[in-house]
């Protein structure tokens, strides 16, 4: 082993350590914040599907009737999920802190899954501050620790796909996280192109491994329930066009600007698949171009996701906390920040659902900064040189289309 290489490998254990150690802390402060709080509306309404879940399984839930409750619009995994989790409650633990678990823990992993991608394409020192950034992201605070959605779950599981796919050269293990993500929450369905254009650019072998990963978990997860209720899912899931609120985005700029409720409705209907197709574009461009920078491609995707999303809801402002601080630490930062203080803001004064119009305009200006996200994160796939990942100070040519990534293992 050479001397630089050794020097690289400490840098990158020290990096791992520090990044480790840091989240392990936001964690435990996540899951006290979680046991001391009752939490939103969402926590009793998980329960309360756990309940219903329990009589008639997470299969056939979706044709249940469940009057004075939101529409289950939760893909299959969440259900068993649900399951596991309102037994473990029978024995003693508060539910309310094991709805939140999910999301903390995965905050947890997702603090060292972007110090891994980012320390392959910068120095340590930026992948130790972007890991650093995702456990203190006053986004995640308030969204896992607090409201306990999946959202957190299903993103930090897209973004391990792509490293896997990528970094990590394991399309099998990349196709079976890919499927557990879209069955917590099916949102990250936008990126799946994006990894299977990545997959298909490594190689025929390694598309058809990937393919056959993803198809046969999909198959498990999905199969029963298709088969026996495909229209209940089909309208809760695959259909579910999220809230009528106009809190966020473009349909809150489109209410700005006067458009028809009519028009906002086209929007919110039909538009919403286009909205879909435009986030898979975002991403299925630079994973074909630079298959090995697929991580920063689903990055983008999700950010997207966000940037062009027609529905409203707290705890999507989670969706591309990670994200970004995967392409940069200061685009993940100023988004944290901007985010993170509606978000706090908004759970602390109010319910989640009624935005003041200060608050809409924070909104505003969160959403600008995740735009400037977005365009830098393109600018970092098609990036021709990049500094040395490991040692700081010194240049390296980025590592051609397909090829092997550059770093150590």
């Amino acid at each position: 082993m050479s001397e630089q290489t050794f020097r690289m490998n400490r840098y990158v254990r020290h990096g791992r350590l520090i990044v480790g150690s840091v989240a392990a802390v936001g964690f435990l402060a996540k899951m006290v914040f979680a046991a001391r709080t009752r939490g939103p509306a969402d926590v009793f309404f998980f329960w309360a599907f756990a309940q219903h879940i329990e009589k008639v399984g997470p299969v056939r839930i979706y044709a249940h009737p469940m009057p004075r409750l939101p529409v289950y619009n939760h893909p299959p995994l969440a259900g068993w999920m649900l399951l596991g989790l309102d037994r473990i409650a029978r024995l003693g633990v508060e539910f309310g802190t094991l709805i939140r678990t999910p999301a903390c823990l995965a905050d947890f992993a997702a603090a060292l899954l972007v110090f891994e991608i980012v320390r392959r394409r910068r120095p340590v020192r930026t992948a130790v501050a972007c890991g650093i950034g995702v456990t203190l992201s006053p986004v995640l605070v308030p969204t896992s620790g607090y409201h306990g959605n999946t959202d957190s779950v299903a993103v930090t599981l897209a973004l391990a796909a792509a490293w896997l796919l990528a970094d990590r050269r394991a399309p099998v293990a990349a196709g079976v996280v890919a499927a557990l993500s879209i069955s917590v929450k099916f949102v990250p369905v936008v990126a799946l192109p994006a990894l299977a254009v990545a997959a298909w650019r490594g190689g025929r072998r390694e598309f058809a491994r990937f393919s056959a990963a993803l198809g046969a978990v999909l198959l498990v997860v999905w199969g029963p329930v298709l088969a026996t209720v495909p229209g209940a899912l089909r309208a809760n899931v695959l259909e579910y066009k999220g809230g009528n609120f106009r809190l966020w985005g473009i349909v809150k700029f489109a209410e700005w600007l006067g458009f028809s409720n009519e028009s906002i409705a086209v929007l919110r209907g039909p538009g919403h698949f286009v909205v879909v197709l435009i986030c898979v574009a975002a991403g299925v461009w630079p994973a074909w171009r630079r298959p090995d920078r697929a991580p920063l491609a689903v990055a983008i995707t999700l950010s997207v996701l966000l940037l062009l999303s027609t529905a409203s809801g707290v705890q999507y402002l989670a969706w591309p906390v990670a994200a970004l601080f995967a392409i940069g630490f200061w685009e993940g930062l100023a988004y944290s920040a901007l985010a993170g203080i509606l978000a706090s803001w908004v759970y602390t004064i109010q319910k989640p659902t009624r935005w003041s119009y200060d608050q809409q305009v924070l909104g505003a200006v969160a959403w600008a900064a995740l735009l400037v996200g977005v365009v830098s994160g393109y600018a970092a796939v098609f990036r021709s040189r990049e500094r040395e990942p490991g040692a700081p100070g010194e240049v390296a040519v980025a590592a051609p289309a397909g090829a092997a990534p550059l770093g150590v293992r």
